[in-house]
């Protein structure tokens, strides 16, 4: 019988991947992240008692971003956008965070309404940087995102 204590290599240090982007609505959220490359209709794409997309060939059907960090290229469809996402906030189904990449009124109106924290203009795409699942902490005041990688 060996007396020999088996060697446990610490756990690892999570990796953490900063960038920074421009402040659209101010604050500070933190959340798991949804991450699509698909643009998001507001009006007919997603139901805002739920917070999920119900846009019958988006990639995120039937999944629910509320309370998550919302990452993707950005608004589509008619102005109802902002008035879906205003819902959101008022059934507490709202993203905890947005991080989009093409800056329109409607994506702006959107992001001003619901009061989340919002950021664009980053010094490197979300989009390669987030996956769905990672850990987002987004300081929009101080233009910086850290995301913590799962697993």
């Amino acid at each position: 019988m060996s007396t020999e204590t088996p060697s446990l290599a610490p756990p690892s240090e999570p990796k953490v991947i900063v960038i920074h982007g421009r402040k659209v609505v101010g604050g500070i959220s933190e959340g798991e992240a949804l991450v699509t490359r698909d643009h998001i209709s507001g009006w007919g794409g997603i139901d805002p008692r739920t917070g999920s997309v119900i846009e019958t060939r988006h990639e995120l059907r039937g999944q629910s971003f509320a309370g998550k960090v919302l990452v993707f290229p950005g608004a589509k469809g008619s102005s109802g956008w902002s008035a879906m996402f205003h819902m959101t906030r008022l059934l507490k189904t709202a993203p905890a965070a947005f991080l989009f990449n093409e800056m329109t009124t409607k994506m702006a109106l959107g992001a001003v309404v619901t009061h989340a924290p919002a950021m664009t203009g980053f010094d490197r795409d979300p989009l390669d940087c987030i996956e769905t699942g990672d850990w987002v902490r987004v300081d929009a005041e101080a233009g910086v995102v850290e995301i913590t990688k799962r697993g």
